[in-house]
């Protein structure tokens, strides 16, 4: 049993269930079409799929319903994931992820629905975040707090691999936000963005440009940025140019500082990456597209420091 999308309108998805051949044997069509009032394509595949799941429960009956009562039960499925989902938006202001005891709570979905739904259309909800290429290549700002590039490196240590995240402000080439971790997750971006706005304060008009990595599309991260208004920007799919400035600091920290040594372990590398961003990098080192000024000095001058 599969349920895909056909189109959408407004705020409206039109969904296509396919039936089992045996089903069509039986005098019914080999699909049902049904729609799902509302906008988030995520939850409308969840509920999709929900529907499918127990439409296929429903078939494996040994007598198999006529099609207008078949189209009833699929109707009065979708009504009532219909109410599910505007009463948890009026509890909560948003539809949000479910939780499995949340789902368990909810009523008559079985295990394999929940286990479903919490499954369901990753690829489906990576699509729905990517944003389009709002920076357009534009690596300079006209004022602080109004572009942010980044970005995520990796650095071996004896220990394995470590993962550095960073935010660069193109006002001033400042790194703005990082964070370190053993995990290549969503958290590490978000530890990252949550101190460049700890550190700048709450941004107007800002925009963030990033890849397309599921780190940066996650709701963990999407949700963040939605919460601070930050507008999101994505490079192209295998586009490396449409983030070349924060490359450019990732190669700057690699030639300058961690190419040519060998950590034993990741607290070591944390310290020296921490000490290249903080003492060196900010503070000191000189940068052609800001008249040869370090990023501190160059806020410094433009009143921001």
């Amino acid at each position: 049993m599969a349920a895909g999308f056909l189109r959408r309108k407004r705020n409206t998805w039109f969904v296509r269930i396919r039936l089992p051949r045996r089903v069509a044997a039986c005098g019914l069509s080999g699909e049902l079409q049904q729609t799902l009032r509302i906008s988030d394509r995520r939850l409308a595949g969840r509920m999709a799929r929900v529907v499918a799941l127990r439409l296929e429960a429903a078939l494996e009956s040994a007598h198999i319903p006529p099609r207008a009562e078949l189209e009833g039960m699929v109707r009065s499925w979708i009504d009532e994931l219909h109410w599910r989902l505007e009463t948890r938006r009026a509890a909560t202001g948003g539809y949000g992820w479910f939780e499995p005891d949340e789902l368990a709570r909810m009523g008559p979905e079985t295990s394999c629905e929940i286990e479903a739904l919490l499954r369901l259309s990753h690829r489906l909800f990576q699509a729905a975040a990517i944003a389009p290429n709002v920076l357009d290549r534009v690596f300079a700002a006209p004022a602080p707090n109004r572009r942010w590039i980044a970005d995520f490196t990796y650095i071996w240590t004896a220990e394995g691999w470590l993962y550095v995240a960073a935010v660069v402000d193109l006002f001033s080439r400042r790194v703005v936000g990082w964070s370190m971790s053993a995990a290549m997750t969503a958290q590490l971006v978000t530890d990252a963005l949550v101190m460049a706005i700890w550190r700048r304060g709450k941004p107007d008009a800002l925009v963030h440009h990033s890849d397309r990595g599921s780190q940066y599309s996650s709701e963990q991260f999407q949700r963040l940025m939605a919460d601070h208004g930050v507008v999101c920007s994505m490079s192209r799919s295998g586009n490396v140019w449409d983030n070349a400035a924060m490359e450019s600091f990732f190669s700057s920290l690699k030639t300058e500082r961690t190419a040519a040594k060998t950590y034993r372990s990741r607290d070591e590398a944390k310290a020296d990456v921490f000490d290249y961003i903080e003492c060196f990098y900010n503070a000191r080192r000189r940068h052609s597209t800001i008249g040869y000024l370090s990023p501190m000095e160059f806020e410094r001058r433009a009143g921001f420091a």
